[in-house]
């Protein structure tokens, strides 16, 4: 198995370190990840200016490929460049900070699945939340290493789209933290609106500036069966997503009540 392996935290990042340790023992990994870090840039892509990438070396050997550029620039380039054969499958993350709810929307390390579910590749992103605690990403890695090839071996169709998410470790119950995770649950994306936060500070020379969405996770409604509601209640969160944006059901409404427009002709003036 061939897989792409790709993050918005930056090459550097320890929890692309941590999930690369684990993927290489069952897969072939190409890294092609952003050459610093794009957290929240969403699905944009780099069309303004070249896109570069450069060899990444550790302890004098090839690791992978650093870009100048968006996660999505990332996915672009392994597929079509850089990561051959065409790998079978895009991994996303560890993402330092989860991404569910609305976030998902914002995020870079689900923007790169997603990419690759574009290019027919199945896709998994796999973030952590980290709450108060500090991340434990080697053992987040070795959970998600596991759940892709579980979710593998029922040989989801072509493309499909996963999105992951790890609780976080901070509890003031010490049996609960031993127990971690409480288990693992299959989520639908939680769409309520979240609380917003915007925190106005002044600088030094006395100019105002903003700090935005500081708390993603508690600023969400916590719906029951979605993706939000389990992690904070400490499951990791198994979520399967799609890009089409249709809504179905207003197409079929709009449909049934459909009256095309006549455009009258057009005469040119003279």
């Amino acid at each position: 198995m061939h897989i792409l392996l790709v993050n918005d935290d930056g090459i550097h990042a320890p929890g692309l370190n941590s999930l690369h340790a684990e993927l290489v023992k069952f897969a072939q990994v190409t890294v092609v990840a952003p050459a610093v870090e794009q957290s929240g840039v969403g699905h944009s892509i780099t069309y303004l200016h070249p896109l570069l990438a450069h060899r990444e070396y550790r302890q004098d050997e090839f690791f992978g490929w650093k870009v100048e550029g968006s996660p999505a620039d990332c996915v672009k380039l392994g597929i079509m460049e850089l990561a051959q054969p065409r790998p079978d499958l895009v991994v996303s993350g560890i993402n330092h900070g989860a991404n569910v709810g609305i976030n998902i929307l914002y995020s870079g390390t689900v923007a790169a699945a997603i990419e690759g579910a574009f290019f027919g590749v199945t896709s998994f992103a796999l973030s952590q939340w980290l709450g108060n605690s500090a991340p434990r990403f080697p053992q987040a890695a070795r959970l998600g290493a596991q759940l892709i090839q579980q979710i593998m071996a029922q040989n989801p169709p072509a493309g499909s789209l996963w999105n992951i998410n790890f609780p976080t470790w901070s509890t003031n119950d010490q049996s609960s933290a031993e127990s971690w995770p409480r288990g693992v649950r299959l989520t639908s994306m939680g769409v309520s609106r979240q609380r917003e936060t915007l925190e106005k500070r002044i600088d030094p020379r006395g100019r105002t500036y903003y700090w935005t969405g500081l708390e993603p996770i508690h600023g969400h409604e916590l719906v029951e069966g979605s993706d939000v509601a389990a992690l904070v209640d400490g499951y990791v969160t198994v979520t399967p997503l799609h890009f089409d944006l249709t809504n179905r059901s207003q197409l079929t409404q709009a449909e049934t009540n459909w009256s095309p427009l006549v455009i009258p002709p057009q005469h040119d003036q003279e």
